[in-house]
C-alpha cells in the first residue's frame, strides 16, 4: 500500500492590477510577476501610465501588497509630481520645436494640419488642425510624427558621415522607456516625441544613436564619440533630464 502525503495546492496567480487608496484616490496599480526579479520593486511609467508593482515569481502575493502598502507615501508623492495631461484639443498649448503652440481648430478648412504665426489676440504661434472634431487628436499625432521624421533623417545622415557610418532604416514610435534604439543591423528608432523639445536635444539625440552604430554601449569611448559629432551633448542631456518626462504628458486621451 502506497502512502501520499497532503497534496500541495497550486499558488494562484496574481492579478494583472490591484486599486489601493493613495491620498484620498484610488489608483490603479499594474502587477508584473517577474521570473528574473529577486525583489519586490514599485515604479512609475513615464507618463500617465499606471504605477507598475513588481512581484518575484517565488514570492507571496500578500507580501507584495504588504510592500506596496509601506511604500504608499513614495507612490503619493511621485504622483503629485506628475504633470498635467495634455489632450489634443482646441485651445491646449502644445510644444513644437520647443517652442508653445496653440491648438486651432479649423472645422471649415480642408488638409491637416499647418502652422500659423500668433495673431494680435493670441501671443503663441498657432497649430491649425482642419477636419472634423473626433479626427483632431489623430490629426495632430501624424503629423508631430511626420515632423519628427522629417528632422531626424537630415539629422542621422549629417551625424553618420562625421563618423564614418551608415544608418539603417529610420523609425518612428512612441516608446515610454526609452528616447530612441539601435540594432544591431544598424536600424534608428525614435519617440515622435522629440518633435516636442528644442531642436538642439532632437540632434543630441540624433547623435546618440549615430555613435550606437560604431559602440553599442555606454562606455567611455561612446560618449567621446557622441560629444565629437554633437557639442551640444551635455545641454541636450541636461534638458531631457529635467523636461523630458513631461513630454509623456501630451496627447493622452
Amino acid at each position: 500500500m502506497f502512502g501520499f502525503g497532503p497534496r500541495r495546492t497550486a499558488r494562484a496567480a496574481p492579478p494583472d492590477h490591484v486599486i489601493v487608496p493613495i491620498a484620498g484616490r484610488d489608483v490603479r496599480v499594474a502587477v508584473k510577476v517577474s521570473t528574473r526579479a529577486s525583489r519586490f520593486t514599485l515604479r512609475m511609467v513615464a507618463g500617465h501610465g499606471d504605477p507598475v508593482l513588481t512581484v518575484p515569481a517565488h514570492a507571496r502575493f500578500a507580501d507584495g501588497l504588504d510592500f506596496l502598502e509601506r511604500h504608499s507615501g513614495w507612490l503619493a508623492e511621485r504622483l503629485a509630481r506628475r504633470p498635467v495631461a495634455v489632450a489634443f484639443t482646441p485651445g491646449a498649448l502644445v510644444p513644437f520645436r520647443g517652442t508653445p503652440h496653440l491648438l486651432d481648430h479649423r472645422p471649415e478648412r480642408r488638409g491637416t494640419v499647418w502652422v500659423e504665426p500668433s495673431t494680435g489676440d493670441v501671443e503663441a504661434p498657432l497649430l491649425c488642425v482642419a477636419g472634423r472634431p473626433e479626427h483632431m487628436a489623430r490629426r495632430v499625432r501624424d503629423f508631430l510624427r511626420r515632423s519628427a521624421h522629417a528632422e531626424l533623417v537630415p539629422a542621422v545622415a549629417t551625424h553618420a558621415a562625421r563618423l564614418g557610418v551608415k544608418s539603417g532604416a529610420i523609425r518612428i514610435k512612441d516608446t515610454r522607456s526609452r528616447w530612441g534604439s539601435c540594432t544591431a543591423e544598424g536600424e534608428l528608432s525614435f519617440s515622435w516625441r522629440v518633435i516636442l523639445a528644442p531642436p538642439h536635444v532632437l540632434d543630441y539625440l540624433a547623435a546618440h544613436e549615430v555613435a550606437h552604430l560604431r559602440e553599442m554601449n555606454h562606455s567611455i569611448r561612446f560618449w567621446r564619440l557622441v560629444r565629437e559629432t554633437c557639442p551640444r551633448m551635455d545641454e541636450g542631456r541636461r534638458w531631457l533630464k529635467l523636461h523630458g518626462s513631461a513630454l509623456h504628458s501630451y496627447g493622452v486621451e
